[in-house]
C-alpha cells in the first residue's frame, strides 16, 4: 500500500491505489509490464525530443521515461502533496515537477514535443475540458491511456474488490470501451495513429487533427 492510499486533496483521491513498482502478485506485475512495454513502444515511435507527463502521480512513468530517453521531462499533477514528494526524491536534472491541474495547462509554459497522459481522464469531472487542455499544448504526438471497461470492473470483482461499487475503482468517474473512447477523441479533435491497448487498459498514440 502506498502512502497516499485513500488520501484526498480538494476532495479528490490522490495517487494510485496500488504502488505499481511494488506489486507482489505475478499476474499483476505481468500486466503492468505489458502496459510499460506498450508505452515505451509508443514513445519509441515518436522519438521524443521533450516530454510532458500530465497527471504524473508518484512519478513512476516519469522516471521510467527519463531512464530510457534522457530528454527534458515535465511532470505535472494537481496534488501539491505528490509533487512535493516527487521533488524530495528527485535525482535527475532532466525532470521538472510542477503542481498544476490538467485544467490549468498553459501552452506558453507547458507545451512539449510529446504529451503523455495515462490513467487521468477517467478521474475528471469534465474529460472533454481536459482533452481540450491537452490539445492546446500542440504536441507533435500524444500517448493517452484509460482503463478498458467493462473489463476493468469485471477484473476488480473477480478478485473480490469494490463489490459495493460493482467493481468501480475509487475515483473513477468515467468509463470507456475502445469504441466510445475513440469516438470521444475524434469529437475532441484527436486522430488515433495507433492503438496498443495493453490488457486491461486502452492506450492510443494520437495527433491533433489539422484543419
Amino acid at each position: 500500500m502506498n502512502s497516499y492510499e485513500k488520501q484526498k486533496e480538494k476532495g479528490i483521491i490522490i495517487g494510485n491505489q496500488v504502488d505499481k513498482s511494488e506489486l507482489r502478485n505475478p499476474i499483476s506485475r505481468r500486466l503492468v509490464q505489458g502496459f510499460d512495454q506498450a508505452l515505451l513502444e509508443g514513445l519509441d515511435e515518436w522519438k521524443p525530443r521533450t516530454v510532458h507527463e500530465v497527471g504524473c502521480g508518484e512519478g513512476r512513468l516519469t522516471r521510467m521515461i527519463d531512464s530510457r530517453y534522457g530528454v527534458e521531462i515535465l511532470g505535472t499533477d494537481f496534488s501539491k502533496t505528490i509533487i512535493e514528494a516527487n521533488r524530495d526524491r528527485l535525482d535527475s536534472r532532466s525532470i521538472e515537477y510542477v503542481n498544476k491541474s490538467i485544467y490549468e495547462l498553459n501552452p506558453e509554459t507547458d507545451a512539449r514535443d510529446v504529451i503523455v497522459c495515462c490513467e487521468v481522464l477517467e478521474h475528471l469531472e469534465d474529460p472533454v475540458r481536459g482533452l481540450d487542455a491537452l490539445k492546446s499544448l500542440g504536441g507533435r504526438g500524444y500517448l493517452l491511456s484509460v482503463p478498458r471497461e467493462p473489463i476493468w470492473r469485471a477484473l476488480n470483482m473477480a478478485r473480490g474488490k469494490y463489490w459495493g461499487e460493482w467493481g468501480n475503482a475509487p475515483g473513477h468517474l468515467n468509463h470507456w470501451s475502445f469504441k466510445t473512447f475513440s469516438k470521444l477523441l475524434d469529437q475532441c479533435g484527436f486522430a488515433i495513429k495507433r492503438a496498443y491497448n495493453p490488457f486491461p487498459w486502452l492506450m492510443v498514440s494520437a495527433t491533433v487533427k489539422r484543419d
